[in-house]
């Protein structure tokens, strides 16, 4: 038996697939079936009673995970003058303007959120098929389009994550590396759980949160109990 097969056979034998785990006991059996050298992230899918086709079944929002990623975000402003000056030293690690729309459409760089000051909404429009689909268009309801540039990217560097459920009605987030603490992960969890279920939209009828899963990056996946607290 291969090193692969040894892996996913230790880890059967850790869960229980008809199970739905508190957090606690879900984070404990995810960092025992941890064997790769690399600090996987904790992952969280919540599954909703909503129908995202539909606009007043639509979810998302933004939620600052009180204890960060753990993952470096690689922050892009659209700024000019002063405010691509407060940008750089607020920590953003791209700036500029028709220069770094060139750079995005080119692919020359990668970043994870996209910032705007509105009066450079006009350039950044011109990108909508660019960033529209990789979720990454500045959005001023999710506070991404704003002059308070300081702000946002220091709350985005200290742990500020955008949500938005998919087609099937499904949310996905890294809220953590397994090598947290345990509290730490659980108050992660807590704080975006809390999060969706203030996001609930005006349409959803019903049972909101259907399911709940965590997931190490190549772990096993695991239910969840809808009650956190």
């Amino acid at each position: 038996m291969g090193a692969r097969s040894k892996r996913y056979k230790s880890i059967k034998d850790l869960i229980e697939v008809t199970k739905s785990y508190s957090v606690k006991e879900a984070i404990s059996v995810i960092k025992k079936s941890k064997k790769l050298k690399f600090d996987e992230t904790l992952d969280i899918a919540i599954n909703l009673g909503v129908d995202p086709k539909h606009a007043d079944q639509i979810v998302k929002g933004v939620v600052k995970l009180p204890h960060g990623t753990g993952k470096a975000v690689k922050v892009a402003v659209f700024a000019k003058d002063e405010k691509a000056k407060e940008a750089k030293d607020a920590g953003a690690d791209f700036v500029g303007s028709e220069d770094l729309a060139n750079q995005l459409e080119k692919s020359e760089i990668k970043v994870d959120r996209v910032i705007a000051t509105p009066d450079m909404m006009a350039t950044v429009g011109k990108l909508g098929k660019i960033l529209g689909p990789k979720g990454l268009m500045p959005n001023p309801k999710l506070g991404s389009v704003t002059s308070d540039l300081k702000k946002i990217i220091e709350d985005i560097k200290d742990g500020l994550i955008e949500f938005k459920a998919d087609k099937a009605g499904t949310v996905h987030a890294g809220i953590g590396k397994i090598s947290f603490t345990d509290e730490k992960l659980e108050k992660n969890i807590e704080n975006f759980v809390d999060a969706i279920i203030k996001a609930k939209p005006t349409g959803a009828k019903g049972n909101y949160l259907k399911d709940m899963y965590i997931s190490s990056t190549m772990g096993p996946s695991l239910k969840l109990l809808n009650k956190i607290n």
